[in-house]
């Protein structure tokens, strides 16, 4: 009985791995700065008439400040990846008069358009969705609304985790690159290069949230570690 519910217990033990509580508080502090900054300054620079804020900025402020290393957290990832999902939304919404419809296209052709773009971001499908749902027609005063909101939210959202970045201990944005201080790895025996990691994604067939230079220094961290322990 016991073991059956430790067993269940682990459902619900996040997978997110690195994470430390340090790491889980500083993310909470940021989201708080990072979305009461952009709120106060929308409030401010809009008009009554004008939201002040989109629902996807949540979600991506979950990404900026959770995961900043996430390839799906970069700053073109961002503010593409919204802006161009948001306008894709509202095409979607003025050529299919179904909203059913029109909101499968939207999410549909957001994904595809983003990956091409390559600035894949999630809250990207919130984007989309959000300007079929909110019935935007193409061309329309409510469109430009919509979009320059969607826009300024997010440059403004990649500005404050910029800058909140600098003080939490992570790099934004991010780039792979050895630890300071720590011993770099030996010369493995395997010879193991990127050629070697590019083959092995391509046999599992998934993406991975996480850069090939990040899992090639996460290998490198690894080899240091093995040949610690070898000698111990």
């Amino acid at each position: 009985m016991v073991r059956a519910i430790l067993h269940t217990g682990r459902l619900f033990v996040p997978l997110l791995a690195g994470a430390s509580l340090r790491d889980r508080v500083m993310a909470s502090i940021g989201a708080l700065i990072g979305i009461g900054f952009v709120g106060l300054t929308c409030t401010a620079l809009f008009p009554a008439s004008m939201p002040w804020i989109v629902a996807p900025m949540g979600a991506s402020a979950v990404l900026l400040f959770a995961v900043p290393a996430s390839p799906l957290a970069q700053p073109w990832s961002i503010a593409g990846g919204n802006g161009i999902s948001a306008i894709v939304g509202a095409i979607a919404a003025w050529v299919f008069p179904d909203p059913a419809i029109a909101a499968a296209v939207a999410v549909s052709l957001a994904i595809l358009t983003m990956s091409l773009l390559r600035c894949l971001h999630p809250p990207g499908g919130a984007a989309a969705l959000s300007a079929v749902l909110g019935g935007y027609a193409l061309f329309s005063a409510h469109l430009i609304d919509f979009l320059v909101v969607v826009l300024v939210n997010s440059l403004l959202m990649v500005a404050i985790g910029w800058l909140f970045h600098r003080f939490s201990g992570h790099s934004y944005p991010h780039r792979a690159k050895p630890v300071e201080g720590k011993a770099l790895a030996p010369a493995p025996v395997s010879g193991l290069l990127m050629g070697d990691i590019d083959a092995a994604l391509d046999d599992l067939g998934e993406t991975f949230d996480i850069s090939r230079e990040d899992l090639a220094l996460l290998l490198d961290r690894a080899e240091v570690h093995a040949a610690e322990r070898s000698k111990s």
